[in-house]
């Protein structure tokens, strides 16, 4: 006779909303509840990496697994050399990457995954060093560890208390906040940060230079202060930017004239061809220098409410212009 299988439930009365707010309610109490846990053995681990002269292997199975690679991934980008290996892969060969040199972090939420023990002699024997991530501080894993790290949920937000739900949000946490504890004891900088991401909206934040993104010294606008307006004007349509840079004999900027002033030039009727620019201009306008990032130019564009800047080298000579234009098409914003 075939039994028909038991669905699961939801309590009565409770709503999808109902159940995804009580979901992160009980994931985030995991969280926090770690706070209270965290103890030497966190300093220790800490120590372990900032000690190590090799790499960082992070390993675990199941859902345990995801986590660890996300922990490799994030070590990876934080300054730490680490990568993932599956504990199954590792009993058949891949435990040769792993050196005396090296650290081991193994995910395990019960500690007792067979995957795992059954190559921790292995890592042991070979003089690595080995940190558990575990929910039970008395388990194999855990009793067999350098430095271990409680990761583990008094309740999991699964309505049947079993899929690892709080439980691997609170593995993803520890992992994470041991990721940041050593990279703050690096003493990894944005340039540093910068090269581990390249590609994609980080790296064009982190790695995009005013002077990429400026065009050419001789496109600027420009006029000199003794100019008048009509020609400054003309200027502004040469240069298509709505400014234009006003600089003395040397090329150093005195002044700007922006579409804003022209238009409060016009409303006070001035005669656009007998007055001199330096009588309209806006004096000590906003500037930035060529090595600055290109998100410091975003930044300061909205503080401060422009949407162009004039770009000066140290001594203030003009040596380009940006507008927020040319952020776009550099997809800076």
């Amino acid at each position: 006779m075939t039994v028909a299988k038991k669905k699961a439930v939801a309590p009565a009365g409770s709503t999808a909303l109902e159940l995804a707010r009580e979901v992160l309610e009980i994931e985030a109490a995991a969280i926090t509840g770690l706070i209270a846990r965290l103890d030497q053995n966190f300093q220790r681990a800490v120590d372990i990496i900032m000690n190590s002269r090799g790499r960082v292997t992070v390993s675990g199975i199941g859902k345990s697994g995801h986590i660890a690679r996300k922990i490799a991934s994030t070590m990876a980008s934080t300054g730490t050399p680490a990568y993932f290996v599956h504990p199954a892969e590792a009993s058949h060969g891949d435990l040769g990457m792993v050196t005396r040199e090296d650290v081991f972090i193994a995910l395990s939420n019960s500690g007792e995954s067979t995957e795992l023990l059954s190559i921790v002699p292995l890592i042991k024997r070979r003089g690595a060093k080995l940190i558990a991530l575990t929910g039970k501080p008395q388990s194999s894993l855990a009793q067999q560890a350098d430095a271990h790290l409680y990761a583990g949920a008094e309740k999991e937000a699964c309505p049947l208390n079993l899929a690892p739900t709080a439980s691997t949000t609170a593995a993803l946490a520890i992992g994470d906040a041991l990721a940041v504890a050593v990279m703050h004891a690096k003493g990894v900088s944005r340039d540093e940060f910068a090269r581990s991401h390249p590609g994609g909206t980080l790296g064009r934040q982190l790695l995009t230079r005013v002077r990429d993104v400026m065009g050419e010294e001789r496109d600027a606008p420009r006029v000199p202060g003794t100019a008048m307006l009509s020609a400054a004007i003309l200027e502004m349509s040469r240069g298509r930017m709505g400014i234009t840079a006003v600089v003395d004999d040397t090329s150093r900027v005195i002044g700007i004239f922006t579409d804003g002033d022209l238009r409060r030039a016009l409303q006070k009727g001035v005669d656009l061809h007998n007055t001199k620019i330096a009588s309209v201009m806006t004096r000590n306008p906003r500037t930035i220098t060529p090595d600055k990032l290109a998100a410091e130019a975003v930044q300061l564009m909205e503080q401060h409410k422009v949407n162009q800047l004039l770009v000066v080298d140290a001594e203030h000579h003009l040596v380009g212009a940006l507008n927020t234009h040319a952020l776009f098409k550099a997809k800076v914003i």
